[in-house]
């Protein structure tokens, strides 16, 4: 987005208000991200703040689409993506774990963190969760899951992720890596090739 410079100084852009106010969702929760703070973090006033959002609201609804896109948005894709089999498709998706390019955990925490003291946000997160569960569902589905074995497939998927995520667990990237076939064939009921996890670790190797 385009950055604002004028007589005045620089005011910033759209784009690093935004950082600034996921940077605080994180560290201390939605009711630390406001305006004035946010200005001070930045080094620059708080009236520079009006020319990219409307009020507090319109920045905290650009979180929402933020989290709304990366997370959901990339998930969905993932599951979509191509795969030759059943456990690649699952290995697609995992990639959402490994890179937080794709998917933001610390992000997913501090937003369902925040649905618990705001109605509109957990109708939000609900609505993520539905659409991440059919994705996942479909995908098994495409790969000759009858419908109800795919529905119960996806809820262990995605609800053992999710418990990482809301337990805030720890787990050292290559104990991680070393659980990854078996946890492929579980939630698959298909092994994944040699080939096929080499690709994956390739991915997310370093």
């Amino acid at each position: 987005m385009e950055q604002i410079v004028n007589e005045s100084g620089w005011r910033g852009s759209p784009d690093l208000w935004l950082e600034a106010a996921y940077e605080v969702l994180l560290e201390s929760g939605v009711d630390a991200v406001k305006i004035m703070p946010l200005a001070k973090k930045l080094k620059l006033s708080r009236t520079s703040f009006y020319w990219f959002f409307k009020d507090r609201e319109e920045l905290l609804e650009a979180l929402v689409a933020r989290w709304r896109e990366k997370n959901t948005g990339n998930l969905i894709k993932r599951s979509e993506a191509y795969a030759e089999t059943v456990a690649e498709a699952m290995l697609n998706v995992f990639d959402c774990w490994f890179d937080t390019a794709l998917f933001d955990a610390r992000f997913e925490f501090a937003v369902r963190s925040w649905a618990l003291q705001a109605p509109e946000i957990l109708a939000e997160v609900r609505s993520a969760d539905q659409q991440r569960l059919d994705a996942l569902a479909r995908m098994l589905v495409r790969f000759g899951h009858d419908e109800a074995h795919a529905d119960v497939r996806a809820r262990t998927i995605y609800l053992v992720q999710i418990g990482y995520i809301s337990m805030q667990t720890a787990e050292d990237i290559a104990v991680r890596m070393k659980r990854v076939p078996q946890y492929v064939e579980i939630f698959t009921g298909l092994a994944p090739e040699q080939r096929e996890l080499d690709r994956f670790a390739a991915r997310h190797a370093g």
